[in-house]
């Protein structure tokens, strides 16, 4: 019993041993990586084109309008009080509307 113990001990603490160290000719280097910007962070939103929009009810033809107008890959409307993530896209299209639905702003994000 000890020993099946003693192995059952020496198995998990190998289990909880770190890996070994990376192969130093690993082709990804935070330099490298750092000199492409991913494409969820590409700059291809432009919210001031879609300015006009804003007061008018978001139908889904008003945000498809406003999301062709900012050249944005994708929009979302954000109600309030809705929970969202936060990640960062500069390809997408926030509408933010009122309880009425009325578009009061919109932004890139």
């Amino acid at each position: 019993m000890r020993l099946f113990l003693s192995i059952s001990a020496a198995l998990a603490l190998a289990a909880c041993s770190s890996s070994p160290a990376n192969d130093s000719s690993d082709a990804t280097t935070p330099a490298a990586a750092a000199t492409t910007t991913p494409p969820m962070l590409a700059e291809s939103c432009k919210a001031d084109a879609a300015q006009q929009f804003v007061g008018k009810t978001a139908t889904p033809e008003i945000v498809e309008q406003a999301r062709v107008a900012t050249g944005a890959k994708t929009a979302r409307v954000l109600t309030p009080g809705m929970m969202v993530t936060m990640e960062y896209r500069g390809d997408r299209l926030n509408v933010r509307v009122g309880t009425d639905n009325v578009i009061g702003s919109v932004d890139c994000g």
